[in-house]
């Protein structure tokens, strides 16, 4: 539909939203595989992938594409990152991210001011191991790819492992390996098995293409993250729109304007938002929304929390570090979309040795969302199912041994489930 208004009713922005992301149709029905296009589409709607080591269920950069698409070999994630040409490069966006090559430059004002944009564990590494550095560097050229434990073999004698092998107790190697990584000097050319980086030198990972264009200006490359990020969003706040790619909203205000001046960018103002929202002028709105989806914690959609709840009305975070006493839905947990809105909230693991997908909780959305709808259990059945599926689980297991149902929505679930004798409870 043509959007020509000056202002959007909240049913209107959460369509806008949900086309930008492409989740506000039902996936295509395939009789074969999906291929690199499909799941190139999705990397040019979404604009990048967060990375995020928790593998509870999935990796959270394999999550976004499933959501979207269905059932994918995640080879094509592998093959696009990890192959030349690449259609995916690792660098900081939006943390830790997948983006494509043509992005990765636009990031560079971020890796040349490392000692205001990095924590202290990089920004520190020329002061405390700059001989080091330059040791490491000249080891990875002459063998990279390589994992930060091969480069620690080159140098356990000199700056031996700490026996206190627990969180960001890195070793010497992996500090200078992400200080040279954050600052652009190295770039992983592929993940192994272990999900580690495999760091090159940037100029042996990125495609000729990108490295022989002129280096943008820090203002035109901030300027092009905030129309990338707009695209995504459809319609945004300057918080949004500058979340997307972490920029401070300080860096961001005056890309928003250039962007306003230009045309690119339409003021708008969204029914319930109290600040000024922008929508680009390619969004679209659809006539309805039919959507289905489970949506990682790390899914574009739900990256920035305000913005999840001023458009759905869902007050959402994740409780991975929480204390398990003080949990209000579970350790990971998933929000489930339909049609335009989140409908429910599932806590879920990947059960791999026993071969079962563990749904440890299941909510409907808070009673401030909505009241809950007769068709969510049916449909949510369906896609825990698809999900199972796609990850290689052969049933769906709902409560926990000891505990039983948790949430609400639980017997509802239970009960659809069964109805289709897919899972036995």
């Amino acid at each position: 539909m043509p959007l020509t208004s000056s202002s959007l009713s909240l049913a209107q922005a959460r369509r806008i939203a949900l086309h930008a992301q492409g989740l506000d149709r039902p996936r295509a029905t395939r009789t074969t595989p999906a291929t690199m296009r499909q799941f190139q589409q999705v990397i040019d709607q979404v604009g990048l992938l967060q990375i995020d080591s928790v593998n509870v269920l999935a990796r959270a950069h394999l999550m976004p594409v499933f959501s979207r698409i269905g059932p994918y070999d995640t080879a094509l994630l592998d093959r696009a990152a990890g192959h030349a040409p690449r259609r995916l490069v690792e660098t900081w966006a939006h943390e830790a991210s997948y983006v494509p090559p043509a992005t990765y430059p636009l990031l560079g004002w971020r890796r040349h001011d490392y000692l205001s944009t990095a924590w202290g564990i990089i920004r520190d590494v020329p002061l405390q191991h700059s001989e080091l550095v330059i040791e490491v560097r000249a080891l990875v050229a002459a063998h990279g790819p390589m994992t930060a434990s091969q480069v620690q073999v080159f140098f356990e004698a000199e700056h031996p492992r700490s026996p206190a092998g627990w969180g960001w107790n890195w070793t010497a190697a992996k500090r200078v390996l992400e200080f040279l990584f954050f600052t652009g000097e190295l770039t992983p050319a592929r993940r192994n098995a272990s999900f580690e980086r495999c760091y090159d030198l940037t100029e042996r990972v990125l495609p000729a293409e990108v490295l022989a264009r002129p280096v943008p200006s820090d203002a035109d490359a901030v300027r092009a993250l905030v129309e990338i990020s707009a695209r995504a969003h459809g319609v945004g706040s300057l918080r949004c729109l500058a979340d997307y790619f972490r920029l401070s909203q300080a860096r961001a205000t005056p890309a928003v304007a250039d962007l306003v001046e230009a045309g690119t960018l339409v003021p708008v103002v969204v029914e319930g938002w109290n600040r000024p929202a922008y929508r680009h002028r390619d969004a679209a709105l659809p006539r309805g929304v039919q959507g289905r989806a489970l949506l990682s914690p790390f899914d574009p959609l739900v990256f920035e929390r305000r913005r999840v709840e001023e458009l759905f009305g869902l007050r959402y975070r994740i409780e991975i570090y929480v204390p398990a006493d003080k949990r209000v839905h579970g350790y990971y947990v998933l929000p489930f979309l339909l049609g335009d809105r989140l409908a429910a909230l599932v806590d879920l693991k990947a059960d791999r040795r026993a071969g079962v997908l563990r749904v440890h909780a299941a909510h409907s959305v808070p009673s401030g969302a909505g009241p809950a709808e007769p068709d969510v259990p049916a449909a949510l059945a369906a896609e825990l199912r698809l999900l199972g599926d796609w990850l290689g689980l052969d049933e769906v297991a709902i409560g926990t041994p000891g505990t039983g149902l948790l949430g609400d929505l639980a017997p509802a679930l239970v009960a659809a489930l069964a109805a289709t004798d897919e899972v036995t409870h």
